[in-house]
């Protein structure tokens, strides 16, 4: 497969990109920051065997170290006829690592003291009073009985994944079911929905399992999104534009994209066997259409946002550099932190130091342990989106990574772990 290596090296040296509350990336040697080049062109051979191999189609990835950019190059192309190659402009689609973006934003609205961690969510949105519990399941009919939930679902349990609301697309069985019986296998978008309507609807939907019992990924961001809508009382994608988007420059970072950034937007991968073709070009962009489907008045918090590898890359660098103007240090703190002794109720510290990994509010966050399966910091905090994108925040090295593929189906997490092995085998000191 004919493949292209595109050096995307965003700026010159004397030129930075600055964010307006004083965060910046500017574009750095590698020995500048006691990194070794040459260990990070490994990174390159990485990706190139995988393409070689038809693992991977291609992507663009991004490693920053103390505010300088010293990785930054993007592989392969737009789409299988080779005629466009990935570069600097891209817009992808960030899926779930818009979670991020939400989970700030609650946070600021926590340190204004307008939002309380452990108030119950009904009391910004009344829809969520009383809620029930799936009890039992009558796989025949699919009809089912639930209880009462034992105590509210708090704003801490969406941000720690722990409320009992769940992926219904996800969970294939009953839970599956239930969601299809309610209409709520939403992730994106929605043709007529407001994002007030998602969400009392899903308020309806019973809860997989009692309120902070235990981790299930699932719809709970999107939550967090309408909180925010009640709360500031505007539509969620202004609050992103006025409280993130525009204080840190971030000029490519929609919901909806305008038409005339609609070009920039890159497909979506699938892997048919002997070639990846997109599904754009496969004639099948039924959900991978939606950021082309504005104006709309729904808002995913949890899934709906695209963005450039930089915009992203300037908002995860205001938070490995303290927050600067758009979160404190203390609400920071608190997001990034080991979550999960204070909402599961059967909480076992030794589990989640074999595993190496533990919640914070809206990322995982990553745990020194003796199995070291990592080569992270203890405290690097990170999270991917549906389409094989990643990123990761280390503040001990003061150091971000975004990684940005479009694929429909990519589950091979060792490319991933390989390259960050790859990145962090190159520090020097």
């Amino acid at each position: 497969m004919k493949t292209r290596l595109t050096l995307a090296f965003l700026l010159l040296f004397s030129v930075a990109v600055f964010a307006q509350n004083g965060a910046t990336l500017t574009k750095g040697q590698p020995a500048s920051v006691g990194m070794s080049s040459d260990a990070l062109d490994k990174i390159d051979q990485h990706v190139q065997a995988y393409m070689d191999k038809n693992k991977l189609p291609g992507g663009s990835f991004m490693v920053a170290k103390e505010g300088k950019v010293i990785y930054n190059k993007s592989f392969g192309f737009r789409s299988s006829k080779n005629k466009q190659a990935y570069g600097e402009g891209d817009i992808w689609r960030l899926a779930s690592m818009t979670k991020a973006v939400t989970a700030v934003s609650i946070m600021q609205l926590y340190e204004q003291g307008k939002i309380g961690l452990d108030d119950p969510v009904h009391k910004y949105i009344p829809a969520f009073k009383d809620q029930v519990v799936l009890d039992e399941f009558n796989e025949a009919d699919s009809s089912y009985t639930t209880v009462p939930v034992e105590k509210d679902v708090t704003v801490r349990n969406l941000l720690t994944h722990t409320s009992g609301i769940v992926y219904g697309s996800f969970n294939p069985g009953k839970l599956m079911a239930v969601y299809q019986k309610f209409d709520m296998n939403v992730g994106f978008s929605h043709e007529t929905w407001t994002t007030e309507e998602w969400i009392n609807r899903l308020a309806k939907v019973p809860l997989a399992h009692q309120p902070g019992e235990r981790f299930s990924y699932g719809l709970n961001m999107d939550v967090l999104g309408r909180i925010i809508e009640v709360v500031s009382g505007t539509t969620l994608d202004k609050y992103f534009k006025a409280n993130i988007f525009d204080p840190l420059g971030m000029k490519d970072t929609y919901f909806y994209l305008p038409e005339s950034k609609f070009d920039r937007l890159v497909g979506v991968y699938a892997n048919l066997g002997d070639r990846w073709m997109t599904v754009e070009e496969m004639g099948r962009t039924q959900g991978t259409d939606y950021p082309k489907k504005g104006p709309r008045n729904i808002f995913a918090g949890g899934a709906g946002l695209s963005s450039t590898m930089m915009d992203y890359a300037i908002f995860i660098n205001t938070l490995v550099s303290g927050g600067g103007d758009i979160l404190g240090a203390d609400a920071l703190a608190e997001m990034s932190r080991d979550q999960m002794p204070d909402v599961i109720n059967d909480y076992k510290p030794d589990r989640y130091q074999m595993i190496g990994s533990a919640f914070a509010l809206g990322f995982t966050v990553y745990l020194d342990s003796p199995t070291k399966r990592s080569p992270k910091s203890p405290g690097t905090y990170e999270w991917g989106g549906y389409f094989n994108t990643k990123f990761f925040i280390d503040p001990q090295e003061q150091m971000i990574f975004v990684g940005m593929t479009q694929i429909a189906g990519f589950n091979d997490n060792t490319f991933w772990e390989d390259m960050y092995k790859l990145i962090y085998e190159s520090i020097e000191d």
